[in-house]
């Protein structure tokens, strides 16, 4: 990444299987208080105590909001979203008798057993692991490979989102949830909505934007996407499905995809469908197609990378 290149500051088709394959299952209930009036006692059920000694951290500074306080425990308040690869859950983390208290999406990757990536292969390029053992396992999709690459689809979304967090903390230029913590095929987040009600943010998809509000957004993402081919990503999975809107700013999730354009040998193409699909929605809301045209974004976008 080149930190001095970011200042301080067709129609619709029917149906949304063409843009994510996910189901979106956003939790709406009040935000619950801590009941373990014993701070020595064990959790319940639905609690543990917190993990954060035990993960890797996010960026530093650490964020004013987040409880890293060993003695937290973390509640299962529910499912935020389903998917082929990985759950996201609804968790508070408190410290018992005090007010201090945040909430987290915490994604968690199938294990071995369950469907992983059904597009995997691909994104892999460009990808390595340092022992031949391990890439073996994971080109022949043994138990153990699949775990490793479970392993890498937490560790590659985690590594571009510290990283872009940063840059949108220095330049604004790009929004993402702040990775807390990553603990094995683990991952927790910020948690983007509101934290009052325990609702999510809604997904692009499902906001009704008036012509300026629309014009914005897309203005906000084609930031987005320089961001991150300045720093040499495609988003690899990009869709009205994987971008929310919290208080009219635009915020990107889902990366365990995320492919470096260099490295990958598909990289160009990845990128190219990332603008292809959102240039789609954007055209089917009104917004101009000579103002959205994909070709010549993809153009810009290939050049910011360095592979133009």
């Amino acid at each position: 990444m080149r930190d001095h290149d970011f200042p301080a500051q067709p129609r619709r088709g029917r149906g949304k299987s063409r843009f994510d394959d996910d189901e979106p299952d956003f939790l709406k209930r009040g935000r619950p208080a801590p009941t373990l009036a014993d701070p020595d006692a064990e959790p319940d059920a639905e609690d543990r105590w917190s993990s954060w000694d035990q993960a890797v951290h996010g960026p530093e500074p650490h964020p004013a909001w987040l409880v890293t306080e060993l003695a937290a425990r973390d509640t299962e308040l529910g499912m935020l979203k389903t998917g082929k690869e990985a759950d996201v859950h609804l968790v508070r983390r408190a410290v018992p008798d005090t007010d201090r208290g945040c909430l987290l999406a915490v994604k968690r990757y199938r294990d071995a057993q369950h469907r992983l990536f059904h597009r995997d292969a691909g994104y892999l390029e460009g990808r390595r692991v340092r022992r031949s053992r391990e890439m073996r396992a994971m080109a022949g999709r043994t138990a153990f490979g699949r775990q490793m690459i479970a392993g890498q689809w937490a560790a590659a979304e985690f590594a571009a989102l510290s990283r872009l967090w940063e840059i949108g903390a220095a330049s604004g230029r790009i929004a993402v949830p702040y990775p807390v913590q990553l603990l094995g095929t683990e991952l927790m987040l910020e948690f983007v909505g509101d934290a009052g009600a325990g609702e999510a943010a809604p997904r692009l998809a499902q906001v009704r934007p008036d012509d300026d509000e629309l014009r914005d957004l897309w203005e906000q993402l084609v930031d987005a996407l320089v961001v991150l081919a300045r720093a040499g990503y495609a988003h690899g999975d990009l869709s009205p499905y994987n971008l929310l809107v919290h208080a009219g700013r635009l915020v990107l999730i889902d990366l365990p995809q995320v492919v470096d354009v260099v490295a990958n040998p598909q990289g160009a193409e990845f990128l190219a469908r990332d603008v292809r699909v959102v240039a789609a929605w954007f055209t089917a809301r009104g917004l101009p197609a000579a103002d959205t045209d994909p070709v010549a974004l993809t153009e810009v976008l290939l050049r910011e990378a360095g592979i133009r």
